[in-house]
């Protein structure tokens, strides 16, 4: 039998976390970012096919870009919180393919051939890897608020148009048209005085089913 997180994990990663949308005064360090991207990296992805691509936007002028597109209900709640992350995927992740997939080098050409297949494979499994961002944040001390009450469009010309907005971008990473926005998490250390009452959540007999 494999190794069981302890209760304080569990409570740290599941029962006790919430979703935050006011932000205490304290920075998330580059150095966090990027432990936090070393834990999410081991999320399962189909053909191992890592299709998320990962936007943080801490600086007050990256976040104004963001503004615009954001529905009424989030623009505080973005704008205050010290990282804002942009869950994207790759159109073209399958290029990837012959470094992450490297037994089975047809892997390739199975997604460049199916434009349907890539659409579908890319928005799942960035999906699954936002998830497990999520739980990477929490696991290193930081809370989230997940939301998708964006104009995705709007994100998709600001920041992966290859247009003004990316004027010194790495335009390996910011291909125009090459890569989507899937969802936005906010993250930073979330004030607990803030929070309402937790909503309640379906049952095991409501949800599920043993067959």
């Amino acid at each position: 039998m494999g190794d069981v997180l302890s209760e304080e994990g569990m409570d740290l990663l599941f029962r006790k976390a919430r979703t935050h949308n006011v932000w205490l005064d304290k920075p998330v360090t580059d150095e966090t970012l990027r432990q936090l991207y070393d834990l999410m990296k081991w999320a399962p992805t189909s053909a191992n096919s890592n299709p998320a691509r990962i936007v943080f936007l801490r600086s007050q002028q990256a976040k104004e870009k963001l503004r615009p597109a954001l529905a009424a209900s989030n623009v505080e709640k973005t704008m205050t919180a010290p990282v804002t992350a942009i869950i994207a995927y790759d159109l073209k992740f399958y290029e990837k393919l012959p470094k992450l997939f490297p037994h089975n080098p047809r892997m390739r050409d199975s997604f460049a051939n199916s434009p349907e297949l890539v659409e579908v494979t890319a928005k799942r499994n960035s999906s699954l890897q936002g998830a497990y961002l999520i739980l990477a944040a929490r696991a290193l001390g930081l809370d989230c608020g997940p939301l998708s009450g964006f104009d995705n469009a709007k994100v998709d010309e600001e920041f992966f148009s290859g247009g003004e907005a990316c004027k010194g971008c790495d335009q390996e990473f910011f291909p125009e048209g090459r890569l989507k926005s899937n969802f936005l998490c906010n993250l930073g250390y979330g004030d607990p005085s803030k929070l309402f009452p937790r909503n309640p959540r379906l049952s095991f007999e409501e949800a599920c089913s043993l067959l």
